[in-house]
């Protein structure tokens, strides 16, 4: 004749459940006479000391684009909204991602920074913004550069969450920490790649 056991076992979040069956569930669990009855009842697990952080995997939206050129260079992707500080040896050193122009001013291709500011006003009383790094013109002949998060009238305007998202009338704005890196990355002279 079978016998059914009553067993107590621990279940998802360490609450114990209570279960009819054949074997237990538990390997810390014990059988006596062959009956199936739990003598040891498993003990809640302390609590482990150091929580081991999993690699970070980059997902192709991070990865460098193709055909973004060659030794030490600042990439911005228009599709992407994203910029990386590349070192003359290749190595990805910075990337991160920005907001630029909602009209997709830009053309793909290569660029020379030209001029930088410390801080700056926006055309047509657009803001303030810090650390501008220009390397190209607009249209209409207005610099076009990588700068913070303009502020106007005391706020910024856009959120640092918004960033990834194209929000600019035609420069690329980036989060502060971004801004400073870049700002000490780039000096006259440094080329960028601006990809589709």
């Amino acid at each position: 004749m079978a016998s059914l056991a009553l067993t107590a076992f621990p279940v998802g979040t360490g609450v114990m459940g209570v279960g009819l069956t054949g074997e237990v569930p538990s390997p810390r669990g014990t059988l006596v006479d062959g009956v199936g009855l739990v003598v040891d009842v498993p003990r809640a697990r302390p609590a482990p000391a150091a929580v081991v952080a999993e690699p970070v995997v980059l997902s192709d939206a991070t990865l460098l684009p193709d055909s973004s050129g060659e030794g030490r260079r600042v990439v911005f992707s228009e599709s992407r909204q994203r910029v990386w500080l590349v070192a003359g040896d290749g190595d990805v050193e910075r990337t991160y991602p920005v907001s630029g122009s909602v009209s997709d001013n830009l053309f793909p291709g290569s660029y020379e920074v030209f001029s930088r500011s410390e801080d700056a006003v926006g055309i047509d009383d657009s803001g303030t913004m810090r650390w501008f790094v220009r390397f190209t013109h607009g249209v209409q002949g207005a610099a076009i550069g990588f700068h913070t998060i303009p502020v106007k009238d005391g706020e910024r305007v856009q959120t640092r969450a918004q960033l990834g998202s194209p929000q600019s009338h035609g420069c690329i704005r980036q989060a502060t920490a971004d801004a400073v890196a870049l700002w000490e990355f780039a000096p006259l002279g440094t080329t960028v790649v601006v990809t589709p």
